[in-house]
């Protein structure tokens, strides 16, 4: 008989294990005590349902307690439907002490679309602050360029405030940013001096404001501080140096382009004269054998050869006198050779 008490006793054990499971008794008296209407059978069904009743049930709790009236079907459907049961009704309580309207619906609506909406409530109590740039870019700024060439480095504070009927489909801190930074350009760009932005850099903050930037976006901005503005670099004059220089090299280029084809052309010019003197030794190679056929054909006689001689050797001698060297002796060897007479 033994055995069947133990196994009896077990059983007992395991059924109370199952029954506390299933039945939280301890959650259901806090409940009870905190003024929640809900039913044994209620947290059983939640059980059945997969649903933690804890999640459900304790921010039942805290929103009776802070007096809003909330069902407990719909945290339920708001739970099963993916959303953040507890950062709803934390939201919903702080948006009920600091007057701002915001129902169950809206309020799941934003938490379901992926934005925290506790935090959307303390910025629309608390404004916040928007570093621009952000994070690890802060350093360095938003850089732009005045007409004068000279770069400016800015940094800015935006002052913004959460819109709540705005927060499903607005656009992020990320599109507040990116404009203000549009602004800050077209604003240093649009300046004919740096020193214009220097001297009254709240030009910069009353541009951006004008342009509408909350446009679209889940916010309200209340106001654009300049937190730092630094002069950088000369970008005129270093980019006239870099047109400068890219100009010297094409210069030299040409001009390495021309020495390079005058040199080509000088060599085609000593390879014609080298081509002009073979054929013109040839031709001088002809001249004795004419003289000497003018000889055998009796078309001249000695005599004229000799006259011809003389003629050439008076020609000679006036080309020499009249030559810039004056008594400077010239060469003669191509005329002589040319009648055949060297």
């Amino acid at each position: 008989m033994e055995p069947i008490f133990a196994i009896i006793a077990v059983c007992v054990v395991l059924f109370l294990i199952v029954i506390s499971w299933l039945v939280p008794i301890g959650l259901w008296i806090t409940a009870i005590a905190a003024g929640v209407k809900v039913g044994i059978f209620d947290l059983v069904a939640m059980r059945l349902r997969r649903v933690p009743p804890n999640a459900i049930v304790e921010p039942q709790i805290n929103a009776t307690k802070a007096g809003l009236n909330l069902s407990l079907d719909e945290l339920e459907a708001h739970f099963l439907a993916g959303g953040r049961v507890g950062s709803v009704v934390a939201a919903l309580i702080a948006a009920d002490k600091a007057n701002i309207s915001l129902g169950f619906a809206q309020a799941a609506a934003i938490d379901l679309a992926g934005r925290d909406v506790l935090q959307a409530v303390q910025v629309s109590v608390t404004p916040e602050i928007i570093d621009i740039p952000a994070g690890s870019d802060a350093s360095n700024g938003i850089t732009a360029v005045a007409r004068d060439g000279i770069q400016l480095i800015v940094k800015t504070r935006v002052t913004v405030r959460a819109d709540i009927d705005r927060l499903v489909g607005g656009a992020t801190e990320d599109t507040i940013r990116a404009r203000v930074g549009e602004g800050i350009i077209t604003t240093i760009g649009s300046s004919g001096s740096h020193k214009e932005v220097l001297e009254n850099p709240v030009r910069i903050s009353e541009t951006v404001l004008e342009k509408g930037l909350a446009a679209g976006t889940a916010f309200e901005i209340l106001s654009i501080d300049i937190a730092d503005i630094n002069v950088g670099e000369n970008v005129g004059a270093k980019l006239q140096t870099d047109q400068a220089e890219a100009e010297l090299k094409v210069a030299r280029a040409k001009a390495e382009e021309r020495r390079a084809s005058a040199q080509a052309e000088e060599e085609e010019n000593k390879a014609l004269v080298e081509e002009m003197t073979i054929k013109l030794i040839e031709a001088e190679a002809e001249i004795p054998l004419s003289i000497s056929d003018s000889f055998d054909s009796q078309r001249m006689t000695v005599m004229d050869y000799y006259n011809l001689r003389n003629i050439l050797a008076d020609t000679e001698m006036r080309q020499s006198i009249a030559s810039p060297g004056g008594t400077q002796e010239m060469d003669t060897t191509r005329s002589a050779h040319s009648l055949g007479l060297s």
